[in-house]
């Protein structure tokens, strides 16, 4: 096995994201949207907005911006599920490193089924 990377450069390690059945929304440090992939980008499309580029904490509630700051100083994750329109989700969020180091956080939205399977493994 080598040390080799498995992606030839940055495109093309972004692309796996492209093709997946989630939202995927990264930020940087201050909350800048750095990246989204196209489930993320039309999510935000549907209500007019872009936020590639944009500061995602006029998004939110005081409450959910000092949450997220909590996430990047703690290196913490925050894992929940919404209903919305009649669509259940999973929301993961979880900061990003780079050489180890926090440098934002990740949003990953996933449409789940109301009823799902739990397995217990031992």
């Amino acid at each position: 096995m080598t040390n080799e990377p498995f992606f030839k450069d940055i495109e093309e390690a972004l692309a796996w994201a492209e093709g997946t059945h989630c939202a995927i929304t990264v930020c940087d440090l201050e909350g800048k949207v750095i990246f989204m992939n196209e489930r993320s980008r039309a999510t935000f499309d549907k209500e007019g907005r872009t936020m590639l580029g944009q500061n995602l904490m006029p998004c939110h509630s005081a409450k959910s911006q000092e949450k997220i700051r909590h996430m990047i100083e703690t290196d913490t994750v925050n894992c929940y599920t919404i209903d919305k329109q009649g669509v259940k989700k999973m929301i993961y969020q979880t900061p990003w490193r780079k050489d180890g180091k926090v440098c934002g956080m990740v949003e990953i939205s996933m449409v789940i089924p109301s009823e799902m399977p739990h397995y217990v493994r031992g």
